[in-house]
């Protein structure tokens, strides 16, 4: 059996952050948060790393990587465009918002043939996150999928408010429900907050099942992809802002009854770059988990 390999989704513009965030460095070396993930990845066990990005970074990632992973891994790009759509579905004028999560791993689909990981790359998850999802990769039924679900209170920024999608497992530890709340924000050191579509203010758990999409999935998810991004598009088309979220997808065959998809839990602290002011932040923790050996100050591999 062939390796897991790692999607990276790394053509976000980063609006609230302000500028390409994917390319900020925050290691002693000048390495950014993708580096870190594709250590983690390949010393637990995945193969192939697919970057889905835009064309302007792809040389400034290519030559980013040999300098501090150096080239020993097999590194492969594909391009999240517009106008990458199903026959029969033209773009619409004045799109000019990327089409979501759904879309970028299915920028991807002619690079993947065995299971694959999908991270954020702008997202930090811990080395034990992706020992977690490579495992589940290498033993899950086929046609089953997979996600890495962190507690809520090691996913907020103090910075901002940020948008988490909120899971409830079943008895058997399956996902039920993917519930998307927009606006979720610390309420000193212990509590949190959701607003609500009236605008109104709710408290939420903050031992809450938070996704940050960490999937895991075998090739089929494919085809579902495409079914529903079709019908996403003949429903959702002339809506300029209108986005096809991953989340959305899996939530769609569970409640048709067509797959079914594993809540495994990680015990990291993750951490992010919304907003500018994470970067410090990231920082001061990147330094710290050098200082007690979980990284070496040297990346390359």
């Amino acid at each position: 059996m062939s390796k897991p390999s790692l999607l990276v989704l790394a053509a976000g513009m980063g609006s609230r952050y302000g500028g390409f965030k994917q390319i900020d460095p925050i290691g002693p070396e000048g390495e950014i948060i993708i580096d870190y993930s594709v250590f983690d990845a390949l010393r637990a066990g995945f193969g192939k790393i697919i970057i889905v990005t835009v064309p302007a970074l792809e040389q400034p990632l290519r030559e980013h990587f040999a300098k501090t992973l150096g080239g020993n891994f097999e590194l492969v790009f594909a391009f999240q465009g517009l106008a990458d759509l199903p026959e029969g579905f033209p773009l619409p004028e004045g799109r000019t918002k990327p089409w979501g999560t759904g879309h970028a791993i299915r920028a991807a689909r002619e690079h993947i043939a065995e299971p694959f990981g999908v991270i954020n790359a702008d997202d930090f998850y811990g080395p034990s996150s992706y020992q977690v999802l490579h495992d589940a990769l290498v033993s899950q039924p086929a046609g089953e999928y997979c996600m890495v679900g962190f507690e809520l209170a090691k996913t907020l920024s103090k910075f901002g408010s940020v948008s988490r999608g909120i899971c409830q497992a079943d008895a058997e530890g399956y996902l039920r429900d993917v519930l998307e709340h927009t606006c979720i924000e610390a309420v000193g050191d212990s509590a949190a907050r959701t607003k609500l579509p009236s605008g109104e203010w709710a408290p939420i758990a903050t031992d809450s099942i938070a996704s940050m999409n960490l999937w895991g999935f075998d090739p089929s998810i494919l085809g579902h992809l495409e079914t529903q991004f079709r019908d996403f598009l003949g429903c959702e088309i002339g809506n300029l802002k209108s986005e096809f979220f991953i989340p959305t997808v899996v939530d769609t065959l569970i409640k048709r009854g067509e797959s079914r998809c594993k809540v495994l839990r990680s015990a990291e602290q993750w951490f992010g770059m919304t907003y500018k002011e994470d970067r410090e932040q990231a920082g001061e923790t990147i330094r710290s988990l050098i200082a007690s050996g979980v990284y070496p100050k040297s990346l390359r591999v």
